[in-house]
């Protein structure tokens, strides 16, 4: 048991990782791509790359488990990440990345009401949530001024719902018993089939020609292999293990990860504003995870 709550923590923690690197490549793909074609790309591409790694069908599946796939499709793959690209072409990047975060929130308050086999909340999760986006809050907006757009801001908070329920949904499809990598498949396929109205509504090109780019295809490729085939994989196999409400407190480490990625790639100094940020963060994460 304690071997794979290991496992568990692992994986989260791997996924937020890579999630967190996902805001440059999405901000430097928005220059060429529309949101939508962005998230179809990536999207066909994770269904593919997970057939290829493990060819079995979902068999077996009852009308009311395929609607559960379906809400987490339409959740946390069409609407999260369609809100959330649309947030990034009206707000600062660093408004998406903080909105966010309060995700773990949602999910806390919705596994508290649809969720009868998640710990009761205690005050602790509460104080690190202060704490970690508090810290979150310092990072985000290092050595620039809180410039608010109602829409942009609304479509980040709208994308925290989003997936919240999301990790609600996959919590519940995790008590069916199917191996993950079906279980995701069936997510992302449900997921791709209501972005058709998006596709439509939104002015998708599939004009391939810019993907001849290295920059683009080496962007498209990690958000579709690894942000999305792999780290779906491992998202939803931590909230197997660990249930939802306590996966959900990883996403607190994204900005983290982004800023740390920012200083490595762009070669951005680390402030003392940034630095305590990243302490209260982490501070905030270790909290909320205390039982009392």
């Amino acid at each position: 048991m304690k071997s794979t709550n290991t496992a568990g923590h692992l994986s989260a923690l791997l996924t937020v990782v890579i999630w967190g690197v996902t805001f440059i490549s999405t901000k430097i793909l928005l220059a060429d791509f529309q949101p939508v074609e962005i998230l179809v790309f990536r999207f066909v591409m994770g269904l593919l790359a997970l057939t290829l790694i493990y060819p079995r069908r979902l068999r077996g599946t009852t009308l009311r488990q395929e609607c559960t796939f379906a809400a987490a499709g339409l959740c946390g793959v069409c609407l999260y990440y369609l809100l959330e690209n649309i947030a990034l072409t009206f707000t600062m990047a660093a408004n998406v990345s903080v909105i966010v975060s309060v995700s773990p929130f949602f999910t806390a308050m919705l596994s508290q009401m649809f969720l009868k086999q998640e710990e009761k909340l205690h005050a602790s999760f509460f104080a690190g949530f202060a704490v970690a986006i508090l810290g979150i809050f310092l990072i985000s907006f290092q050595g620039s001024a809180l410039k608010l757009n109602l829409t942009g801001d609304l479509l980040a908070l709208l994308a925290a719902l989003c997936w919240g329920c999301y990790s609600v949904l996959t919590r519940r499809i995790s008590a069916y018993g199917y191996h993950t990598i079906l279980t995701t498949r069936r997510i992302f396929l449900y997921g791709l089939l209501f972005m058709l109205p998006a596709v439509f509504g939104f002015g998708f090109r599939p004009a391939l020609a810019r993907l001849l780019s290295p920059v683009n295809l080496g962007n498209i490729l990690f958000l579709g292999l690894g942000a999305s085939a792999l780290c779906f994989v491992t998202w939803n196999y931590a909230v197997r293990v660990l249930g939802a409400v306590m996966t959900s407190i990883y996403i607190y480490l994204i900005p983290v990860v982004t800023i740390v990625t920012s200083v490595l790639v762009l070669q951005e100094k680390i402030t003392l504003r940034t630095a305590a940020g990243t302490v209260l963060t982490l501070a905030g994460l270790m909290l909320s995870e205390r039982k009392r």
